[in-house]
């Protein structure tokens, strides 16, 4: 016996609808930190590839069992510039090594090719590098090949840009209980500085000069920030940042002479370990595997350059050096946290960064504590 077409159809029609629903319901739209509408099935996200290898800091709190297990390219600069970081990484998750190196996604050399070869479903890139991506043409040829591009923003306004960058990134990635659990922590951890802050009067806050990478070449000085990344963490830790006055943009170079001329009340260099990729270079070399003794010796050599000796700020010993990498970073709270010791000393005695950052790594992270993030010239 043989049922009416037409009925069949009919019969199977609930079904079918309920299907393409559930088809439909699995697929969300996101707006990134460029404002770009995206839509994307988070549970089809497999390949993933980084246009900055540091964005593995923001990964590592949305999955500690294995942040990089997705990530099938990426920009070597975690490599080349946080090699301590890396080898953490590395030593955790062995597999890390077989990732592609795909250089910047703005070069002439790189290859979209390769990227469509590795099955590519998802591109993340910092919003500081919108404009390249869309001039070079990138985001239009990534768009044809059918892969979905979200930007994030812990750079360029950190304060501003963290907290809604990781709710994009929890909701694409599938990982929203992680990244509202972080987020509260965030908030928490801000908090503590920023209650104390707004009490202060504009005419109590210290002067503060930040030196970008300070001695990285040894004889270029001095790169500093604008009103935006760790110079606006200086501003929201009651200093005031010098290059928000005197800097429109995200950041620039300063004549050398301006500091010496300068009433600077505090400076703070930005270092990191970068004498794998620069073997001359003079910067405090913080990270996961920096030592007191070394980073003071670093530091010392800054102090030394010709005419600094003379500051004010190195006369009291108001001269420090910080983690380069909390500027591309959501725990840049704890370079808050250190800048309001600093300034505030009396305010924030109680306040024990150190901690809070071991905390950090045990709560969220899958490597643990090591090293030196800052230090104090003595």
């Amino acid at each position: 016996m043989s049922l009416n077409c037409s009925f069949v159809k009919k019969l199977l029609a609930p079904a079918l609808l309920v299907t393409a629903f559930s088809a439909s319901a699995a697929v969300i739209e996101v707006t990134d930190i460029a404002g770009r509408k995206v839509s994307l099935d988070p549970e089809k996200i497999e390949n993933i590839v980084l246009g900055e290898g540091r964005l593995t800091y923001s990964l590592a709190l949305l999955d500690k069992s294995n942040p990089l297990k997705r990530v099938v390219g990426w920009k070597d600069d975690l490599i080349q510039y946080d090699p301590d970081a890396y080898r953490k990484y590395l030593k955790a998750f062995p597999e890390i090594a077989d990732i592609e190196n795909l250089g910047s996604p703005y070069s002439g050399d790189y290859s979209l090719e390769k990227i469509i070869t590795l099955d590519t479903d998802l591109f993340i890139l910092n919003l500081g590098n919108l404009l390249q991506a869309q001039e070079s043409g990138l985001l239009t040829k990534l768009e044809k090949a059918g892969i979905k591009v979200v930007f994030v923003d812990f750079r360029q306004r950190p304060t501003q840009n963290t907290v809604p960058s990781l709710l994009m990134l929890g909701k694409v990635l599938n990982r929203e209980k992680e990244a509202n659990e972080f987020i509260d922590y965030y908030v928490e951890q801000m908090r503590l500085v920023s209650a104390v802050v707004l009490t202060k009067k504009q005419e109590e806050r210290p002067i503060v000069f930040i030196e970008s990478a300070a001695g990285y070449d040894p004889d270029k000085c001095c790169n500093t920030f604008g009103a935006a990344n760790l110079g606006r963490l200086v501003d929201e830790a009651g200093g005031i940042n010098w290059g928000s006055r005197k800097i429109s943009g995200f950041s620039g170079k300063v004549n050398p002479e301006v500091i010496l001329t300068e009433k600077l009340d505090y400076i703070i260099g930005t270092g990191a370990n970068w004498s794998e990729a620069n073997p001359n270079t003079t910067a405090v070399l913080l990270g996961y595997e920096a030592t007191s003794e070394l980073a003071q010796e670093r530091l010392q050599a800054l102090a030394d350059r010709k005419g600094w000796s003379e500051l004010d700020a190195v006369k009291s010993k108001n001269f420090y050096s910080v983690y380069h990498q909390f500027y591309n970073s959501p725990y840049h709270f704890i370079a808050l946290q250190t800048f309001a010791k600093w300034f505030y000393p009396d305010d924030f005695k109680d306040l024990d960064t150190e901690a809070n950052f071991v905390e950090l790594h045990d709560r969220f992270l899958p490597i643990d504590y090591s090293g030196v993030f800052w230090q104090t010239l003595k």
